[in-house]
């Protein structure tokens, strides 16, 4: 089934209490209908002012609509500890009818 407008957003962050606390944030105002969280951590490899840096750090994979990305992105930036933090989105091109019916029930 055609997923019309439904998005998956990712970002990572410095700890697991950090991801929990904004999974738990997008998902109980409504702004996600699930937010996965890496239990294991992920090994990133980054530009930052000019240096390459590594760092471990745990990836969210935070399902929502691109009406509500504006609100996500938000609410990521008032929580997060990074100056700038990762939060890209891609299209969810089809799924299930039924998970995609459950994820519009469950956002805003």
């Amino acid at each position: 089934m055609p997923a019309k407008g439904k998005i998956v957003v990712l970002t990572s962050c410095a700890s697991r209490k950090e991801a929990q606390k904004i999974a738990r944030s997008l998902v109980e105002r409504r702004l996600a209908a699930c937010v996965n969280i890496s239990t294991a951590p992920v090994h990133s490899i980054y530009r930052w002012k000019g240096k390459l840096e590594t760092a471990r750090e745990f990836l969210l994979v935070i399902k929502t609509s691109r009406a509500r990305f504006v609100a996500v992105e938000r609410a990521i930036g008032q929580l997060h500890s990074y100056d700038v933090p990762e939060i890209i989105a891609f299209p969810i091109a089809a799924g299930s009818r039924a998970y995609l019916d459950w994820l519009a029930k469950n956002i805003g």
